[in-house]
């Protein structure tokens, strides 16, 4: 590449023979001395060695020749200033090259050298040619560096003692960029620009000047460390041989080539450039998307997102973070922390732990644990100087002062920093944690995560945790959860797959091995659809664990084509500060349709679906069971659903909407229905017949509602005649309360066909 060709610059200065008015004595700027005024220097028409040259008499400490007009410095050019001497009386000076560079805007360029390198004429009538290179870099035969010069007057000095004459032939300059730089015409390089590369020096200036100049070219950072010392912003596409290191709250944004593998380049450090690129993706409108290029991201501690970030507390624009592997090395990093510490408890602050000892020593997003604390419980937010602790949820049962263990689990990805995030998703991300960290957790608050054909192999204690609203509206979809402990009883797992406190979660076609639950929900509307979990063991009769648990009693939620094989639904509201019944909806809000469940060697009382009331007074309201097949092997069970009275049985004087319909049973004993069907043979003739249903009823419940009744032959009396009076019906009899009257007008017998309802459907 050569700029006077390519950019028509002007290099060379005017031959001596066009006159000395032109060529200083002094800097070369205007006004300054002239050899043609001087009378310390005449040109020379005829010499046998130059043809026309200056003659030059050495009267200074520094005899300078300067041309006068300004010679271009243009970043990326390097200019090779040459000139033959030869010494013709007198005393023998040093000559070299020099020049006076200016700034763009005219004034002076300091701190920079500005002349070449010294050659001493040693005899009389030998002609010498000295020459130096010029340029914007520090590159390797580059004598005087200008990076920031606009133009110069350039010409050469005469050192060393006076009294000599010297003869100057012409003054070349000459681009000779080829000689320095590879792939000109595609490459600006930001060691022509200024850029030391020292670990030191502020670069930030060169990288963007070659970014400005590059206008679609590539840059290209050469092999050093190059300190950046604030945000940089390259607009066009960047290699890097080099490093750049800077401050953790300094963005580096790549607009062309916005992916992981040039800030791995850029940094030299995968961990760092993960934090940094995520830092850009924050900070940057014109990328929506983080691509991981299926890089595998060894992490040697949790990656404190907020900390990466550093300038945005809330973030709330969708942002995604697609294809690759994160992955902790073994270290002290992913070490369980966990703290007791006395704290009070009032229902009437339901989601808050008052005079807490030690505020300060516990973390966000611990898990708290403690008597009368339901599962899944964390801490959203400390007030050290309050000293309180804000909670996901409300403790069903921990009234007054107690001790209370805070866990706090360590996260390949923790966002717990950030007060507010929402939109993020996480696509095609392996969080590969070797039993040795657990996967991502949820800012405190926030909405709209999305967590998509994500893998999670392995976690530690949780794969995907909210310790408060952050999981407003989560989707987690198509996702593969594998679990450390598969080789374990289910009694002694202690992992899960995720936690949700909060409204509108959507659980979607996932599948999960062998953990201790699949997931617990909380609030409300939430959709659990297309799911594969299998939670059971090796054990003989093993005891089994909730896949699903539902901590809002009442959750308005849909439970729809999934596959349980060996765990149960649990329905409870172990996360309500009043567990009794108030003035609220009670259990239900729910149906359960269309799925496939399994077990296999589990002991007879085993049960699909499970109520947990914590409180008294508590019924079912609203609870759809529908087109589900049940199945067991090695055996079989005695029914598919039960009420847990560990705290407290329900009311079934209040039960009400609740369907069991279109069910498949298979070795299980007693198939519950509601409404239930069945036929009465009454042999002898009777005023009060007493029907019986078993257990047929769900949760063992009463004969509140008889829907039909119709005979299926006469009913007739003791005189074997026909009676056609219309009984009236006694619901809710017997020890039991299985039991109704069909009470007649007079003794008769007969076969009935009657409809029963454990609930009011009204």
């Amino acid at each position: 590449m050569n700029k006077v060709i390519t950019d028509g610059l002007v290099l060379m200065p005017p031959a001596f023979a066009d006159g000395l008015d032109v060529w200083s004595s002094g800097d070369g700027t205007p006004g300054s001395d002239t050899y043609a005024g001087s009378g310390t220097g005449v040109f020379v028409p005829a010499d046998q060695d130059f043809g026309g040259c200056i003659e030059i008499s050495k009267t200074n400490s520094v005899q300078k020749l300067r041309y006068m007009g300004a010679t271009p410095i243009v970043p990326g050019c390097y200019l090779r200033v040459s000139a033959r001497v030869k010494a013709v009386g007198g005393a023998l000076p040093d000559v070299r090259i020099a020049g006076f560079p200016l700034w763009p805007d005219g004034s002076v360029l300091g701190g920079v050298t500005k002349a070449g390198p010294e050659t001493t004429l040693t005899n009389y009538g030998e002609v010498v040619e000295i020459s130096a290179i010029i340029g914007t870099g520090p590159r390797g035969g580059v004598d005087m560096v200008w990076s920031k010069a606009g133009t110069a007057h350039i010409g050469l000095d005469l050192t060393g003692p006076n009294g000599g004459l010297v003869r100057v032939d012409d003054i070349r300059i000459e681009d000779v960029t080829r000689a320095f730089l590879r792939d000109m015409m595609g490459v600006v390089d930001v060691r022509d620009y200024g850029a030391v590369g020292d670990g030191v020096t502020d670069d930030r200036d060169a990288f963007e000047a070659a970014d400005l100049d590059a206008d679609g070219r590539e840059v290209l950072v050469s092999a050093g460390t190059y300190f950046l010392g604030n945000n940089v912003t390259i607009q066009n596409q960047i290699r890097f041989e080099g490093t750049v290191t800077m401050a953790a709250e300094h963005r580096l944004v790549f607009q062309k080539n916005f992916d992981f593998a040039t800030y791995a380049d850029a940094f030299g450090n995968e961990e760092l450039a993960f934090k940094k690129a995520f830092q850009a993706l924050l900070n940057f409108s014109d990328h929506e998307s983080l691509d991981l290029c299926g890089r595998r991201i060894n992490l040697s501690e949790p990656v404190d997102a907020f900390a990466a970030v550093v300038n945005k507390p809330a973030f709330e624009v969708r942002r995604v973070i697609r294809n690759g592997q994160l992955q902790p090395d073994p270290g002290a990093a992913w070490d369980t922390e966990v703290v007791t510490s006395q704290a009070s408890y009032s229902i009437a602050n339901g989601r808050t732990l008052t005079n807490v000892g030690n505020a300060a020593s516990i973390p966000v997003g611990a898990l708290v644990t403690g008597n009368g604390v339901g599962r899944e419980v964390y801490v959203k937010a400390v007030d050290v100087p309050g000293q309180e602790v804000t909670l996901s949820s409300s403790l069903y049962d921990a009234e007054g002062t107690q001790d209370f263990t805070f866990t706090r689990f360590k996260y390949l990805l923790d966002f717990t920093g950030f007060e507010r995030l929402s939109a993020l998703e996480l696509e095609d991300i392996d969080f590969h944690c070797k039993g040795l960290a657990s996967s991502m957790i949820l800012a405190p608050d926030g909405h709209s995560i999305r967590v998509r054909d994500c893998q999670f192999n392995k976690p530690k204690d949780r794969a995907i945790t909210s310790p408060g609203k952050g999981c407003t509206g989560l989707d987690i979809f198509g996702c593969i959860f594998n679990s450390n402990e598969q080789s374990l009883p289910l009694t002694e797992r202690t992992s899960l797959c995720f936690n949700i406190n909060h409204n509108d979660a959507t659980v979607r076609n996932n599948r999960a091995a062998r953990f201790r639950h699949f997931g617990l929900l909380g609030g409300n509307g939430n959709l659990v659809t297309g799911n594969h979990w299998f939670m059971g063991d090796d054990e003989s009769q093993g005891v089994r664990q909730a896949g699903i648990v539902l901590t809002s009693h009442n959750s308005v939620s849909s439970i729809t084509a999934n596959y349980c094989d060996n765990s149960f639904i649990e329905i409870t509201n172990e996360h309500d500060a009043h567990p009794d019944a108030q003035n609220e909806y009670t259990f239900g809000g729910l149906t359960i349709t269309g799925n496939i469940f399994v077990c296999s060697d589990v002991a007879p009382w085993f049960s699909w679906i499970v109520v947990k009331p914590y409180g008294q007074d508590h019924s079912i309201q609203g609870l759809a069971v529908t087109g589900n097949v049940f199945r067991t092997y090695s055996g079989n069970i005695d029914r598919v659903e039960h009420i847990d009275t560990t705290y407290a049985d329900m009311d079934f004087n209040t039960m009400r909407n609740i369907t069991f319909s279109g069910n498949v049973f298979n070795g299980v004993n007693e198939q519950v229905r509601n409404p239930y069907s069945d036929i009465h043979n009454q042999q002898t003739e009777d005023s009060v017949w007493i029907v019986d249903t078993g257990t047929f009823l769900p949760f063992g419940g009463w004969t509140r509602t008889i829907e039909s009744i119709e005979p299926v032959q006469a009913i007739t009396n003791s005189s074997g005649q026909p009676v056609f009076h219309q009984p009236y019906i006694d619901p809710v009899n017997g020890a039991n309360t299985h039991e109704f009257r069909v009470i007649w007008p007079e003794p008769v017998k007969g076969r009935i066909r009657f409809c029963v309802r454990m609930d009011n459907p009204a």
